[in-house]
């Protein structure tokens, strides 16, 4: 894996830029032209790096790893519903793939609901899962157990922490690590 090259996949989704509210549906964004989207395709590798971005934060530390992946916002809405899973609304083919670097922000806690639409529309199994998150303050282990939990089937590692002060230096070392 350290020699492979990793695919950048973006997950963005139809937010705004500050709060993270929207009633709009959730894009899977495919070869668009769209100034904070874009998708490099690799031949030689087997990963991908999927991810959520609501401000950008976490399209960051995603783009790295690639080149080394408010009472009524979206955001408290759906972590409040147990039962949410906002629509993806374009196809990944995801059966190339035998690794998947999954990233998000930390939403109360944990992953956003959109990561739990993912594990139920895709079958993951047989693949490893890495995860990574953004945010300000918490750390990544309660969001990786709930997805652990959510799909014990799956091979999901620990993961990690980033903020927009790592470098290229800890990136490389988290792929290669992992």
């Amino acid at each position: 894996m350290k020699n492979k090259i990793i695919v950048l996949l973006l997950v963005t989704f139809s937010l705004f830029l500050i709060t993270g509210c929207s009633n709009k549906k959730e894009n899977i964004i495919d070869n668009t032209t769209d100034n904070n989207s874009s998708v490099e395709e690799n031949k030689e590798g087997s990963s991908v790096v999927l991810y959520f971005s609501a401000t950008g934060t976490t399209k960051t530390i995603a783009q790295k790893i690639s080149l080394l992946s408010n009472s009524d916002c979206r955001a408290n809405r759906e972590q409040k519903d147990s039962n949410a899973r906002p629509e993806i609304e374009n196809t990944i083919d995801i059966t190339k793939y035998d690794t998947i670097y999954l990233g998000y922000p930390i939403w109360w806690g944990t992953n956003p609901k959109i990561i739990l639409t993912l594990l139920d529309k895709y079958d993951l199994t047989g693949k490893t899962i890495i995860p990574f998150c953004t945010s300000g303050s918490t750390g990544i282990s309660t969001s990786v157990n709930d997805l652990r939990n959510y799909n014990s089937k799956l091979t999901i590692k620990d993961g990690m922490r980033f903020s927009l002060s790592d470098n290229d230096e800890t990136i490389k070392d988290f792929i290669n690590n992992n």
